[in-house]
This record gives structure tokens, sequence and C-alpha cells, in this order.
């Protein structure tokens, strides 16, 4: 049947036997000589493509560890970053207060002082006055008896005139 296909080619027993023969021979060299240095440098291929397949899924695997670790270290940043925050701006509102509470405390200490100075000098300008008020009622009291009125309207008329005379500071 083989050779009914093509009718412009007629076999020769004796030419397929020596290709028969020439192929079992070829194949007994390759194997002898060259099929083990093939498969084992084929192995070897092999064998270093699964280990770069394996070394690449370790290197994946440790991108993907250091990618959450640097993501947890940032969250971690952040959290840090937000308790540094709240810290500065507690201390910087307990300042405040501070300042506000000693600002007050020395203002009413200012407020104190000051109505204290004004009740003294109130008190000495009272003591002024009263002293001053003294004298006067000295003064007149002294003209009145050193003069001697004989009526009650020439009494009146050197106390009006000596009221008008007074001068008070």
């Amino acid at each position: 049947m083989f050779l009914e296909l093509n009718p412009l080619v007629k076999p020769d027993l004796g030419l397929v036997i020596w290709m028969t023969l020439t192929f079992f021979i070829v194949l007994f060299v390759l194997a002898k000589y060259a099929w083990k240095p093939i498969l084992k440098a084929v192995k070897t291929r092999e064998d270093n493509i699964e280990n770069a397949i394996s070394q690449a899924a370790k290197v994946q695997a440790e991108m993907a560890q250091l990618k959450n670790d640097n993501e947890a270290l940032l969250t971690k940043a952040r959290e840090e970053r937000a308790t540094m925050l709240k810290e500065a701006k507690d201390i910087k509102d307990k300042m405040i207060t501070d300042a506000k509470d000693l600002a007050k405390a020395e203002a009413n200490k200012i407020i104190v002082d000051a109505q204290a100075a004004i009740n003294y000098q109130k008190m000495a300008a009272l003591t002024d006055i009263k002293n001053q008020v003294g004298n006067l009622v000295i003064e007149v009291s002294e003209k009145v008896l050193r003069k001697e009125l004989s009526n009650k309207a020439e009494q009146e008329n050197f106390i009006k005139q000596l009221a008008g005379e007074v001068k008070l500071n």
C-alpha cells in the first residue's frame, strides 16, 4: 500500500535494508555516546529552570513580605506621628492654660495692690483734710475769741468775713 501511493518512486529492497541498518547504527551510536549527554544537558537545563522559578517565587514572597513590613512600619510611623502631635497639642494647651492662670493671678495681685494703695492714699487724704479742717476750726475759734464783739450782728459779719478768707487746698 505505501508503495502504491507514489508511482514515480520504486523502492529497492537492498536500499531499504541498508537504510534500516544505517538507522539502527546511528541510533546505537547516538544512544551510546550522545543520548546520555543530551539527556543530561536537558535535565540540567530543566533543573536550572525549576531553580530559577523557585528562586523567583522566593524573591516574590520576600518582596511581598518586605511590602507588608514596609506598610506595617508606615502605619506604626503614622501612629507615632499622630501620638506625638497629640502630645504636643496637649503640652501647648497646658502651657497656654498655665500662662493664662499665671496672668490672671498676676492681674489679681496687681488689682489688690492697687486697691490697697488707693485705700492708703484715700486714708492719707482724709487724714490731711481732717487736719486742715481742724486747723481752720482752731484758727477761726482763735480769731473769734481774740476779738470781742459787742453785738451778734458784728459776730456774724466777722464769721462770714473769716469764712471768705479761708482757702481750701
